[in-house]
């Protein structure tokens, strides 16, 4: 309890006035008054045996409650790993011990093999931090105000996230700015390269993010990447752009590229079977070193009379450097033009793969020429007029 006594004007001379002016109220015991000179303002302050302790909010108590019950959980969870590890280690005939996660993923497979494709529908067994996700801390403190400025947006990481993409995209901004003032261009030797790169998906973002986020503000998210990466001075936030961005390399050097094989001359040679596209089949052999010969079903490249199916069969030798640098050959069935040269540029983009390095293979898989196009016609539907298209209704 504060006792404030108000309109008194203290100086050193009229101190009784103060004095005076107390004793006419009634304090407490315990309580004690605070005199300042050329004061306005007397404050009177509780004893600390008055004060009330803090109160904690009910927000907190059930994110005690749900961290108590969540560390159990745990608990419990990693104490029936350890209890199945040491049995699948003694099935293995294995020391428990040194028993590792990749010696667990081997006994499972050899134990339960599995035909299932899609991986999450295969038997596991991982760590219990692996398998559950991670926990948020406390956003608040005991009273229940949040740490975080944006915690009322119910997803405060991801939106500081944004926060932070385009406070690195206002700097680089300002930067160029003031280049183009000076008159100095941007270095295009110091332009950040993200070949082989990609954004983050969606499922690692919200992994890292620890918050489940909406498809629009993913989008948003990738947008604004978009434009961080854009500016010709990207490459002073190298290190906050490279948090956010995923390497590609691993799926190529998936693939199992094929060794050539040596012809009666003396020249590597690698052939693809089945290179299929629409209705047409096509097998095509590339030839290493040679004149940049072209045979199809044993004529040359004026085979196909249109031109948008030429540069289709060209666009591999053009795009990898090998234009007049190898022979192809080539025997293809069915189809159509657009189908008969798309299957072969299928196949002669499989076979340059043994004759470049696994830069120029990852190149060529990010330009689509690795990947195999499904697409058909799609067939008429009934009570249709086409495909897609409806007859047209009339109302009478």
């Amino acid at each position: 309890m504060a006792l404030r006594v108000f309109g008194l004007n203290l100086v050193k001379t009229n101190r009784s006035l103060l004095q005076n002016a107390c004793k006419a109220t009634a304090l407490p015991a315990g309580h004690t008054v605070a005199e300042a000179s050329y004061a306005t303002e007397v404050t009177v302050h509780a004893s600390p045996a008055a004060i009330q302790k803090q109160k904690v909010s009910k927000a907190m108590k059930a994110y005690l409650k749900r961290a108590t019950e969540h560390d159990e959980f745990m608990k419990t969870q990693h104490l029936e790993f350890q209890i199945g590890k040491r049995h699948l280690a003694n099935m293995m005939g294995a020391d428990a011990e040194t028993f590792t996660q990749e010696d667990i993923d081997e006994a499972i497979s050899y134990l339960f093999p599995s035909g299932l494709y899609d991986p999450k529908a295969r038997p596991a067994m991982k760590t219990p931090e692996e398998v559950f996700p991670a926990r948020k801390a406390a956003e608040f403190d005991e009273t229940g105000r949040p740490f975080h400025s944006m915690f009322y947006t119910g997803k405060p990481n991801f939106f500081q996230l944004l926060h932070e993409i385009v406070e690195e995209t206002n700097k680089l901004y300002e930067l160029e700015e003031r280049m183009l003032r000076r008159g100095i261009k941007p270095d295009e030797n110091q332009k950040l390269e993200i070949a082989g790169f990609q954004v983050l998906p969606k499922d690692q973002l919200e992994t890292q993010l620890v918050e489940s986020i909406a498809d629009i503000e993913y989008t948003n998210f990738s947008n604004s990447m978009d434009r961080l990466i854009a500016s010709p001075y990207a490459y002073k936030s190298k290190a906050f752009i490279e948090r956010y961005l995923k390497p590609l390399m691993d799926q190529s050097k998936q693939l199992e590229v094929p060794k050539p094989k040596i012809d009666e001359q003396g020249r590597q040679y690698i052939t693809t079977y089945e290179c299929l596209r629409k209705t047409a089949r096509a097998d095509v052999t590339v030839r290493m070193p040679g004149t940049g010969k072209i045979s199809i079903n044993g004529q040359d490249i004026s085979y196909f009379e249109d031109e948008n199916s030429r540069e289709q069969l060209l666009f591999p030798l053009n795009y990898s450097e090998l234009l007049g640098k190898v022979d192809v050959e080539a025997n293809v069935e069915g189809g159509g033009p657009s189908g008969q040269s798309g299957a072969i540029r299928w196949g002669i983009a499989m076979c340059l793969r043994s004759f470049v390095d696994q830069e120029m293979i990852e190149s060529m898989r990010l330009a689509g020429l690795l990947t195999r196009d499904y697409r058909r016609r799609e067939r008429k539907k009934f009570g249709q007029e086409g495909a897609r298209r409806k007859y047209t209704w009339k109302k009478r």
